[in-house]
């Protein structure tokens, strides 16, 4: 089953700084999660990010969360890895 994105306004904005190779490669991995949630095991961040859950593209996180319910994942912040948890 299919679930919807939605953006938060952070994560658009760290999107739109980014160079077109790879917004275009965390884009289509954000689709590629909408598409196969159901299949996988999402992976659960700790310390001050706990409650959410990370995606990995190459050196990139998406920090996302999910309501299975409405059937809806939420991107919260996109960065360089060292930006997000550092």
């Amino acid at each position: 089953m299919n679930y919807s994105v939605e953006y938060e306004p952070e994560a658009l904005i760290a999107l739109d700084k980014l160079s077109g190779a790879v917004r275009k490669r965390i884009v289509n991995k954000i689709e590629w999660l909408a598409a196969n949630f159901d299949q996988i095991t999402p992976v659960p961040l700790t310390a001050n990010l706990a409650g959410y859950f990370k995606l990995r593209v190459g050196d990139y996180r998406v920090i996302y969360g999910f309501n299975v319910e409405l059937n809806t994942i939420a991107i919260y912040q996109i960065g360089h890895r060292r930006e997000i948890y550092g």
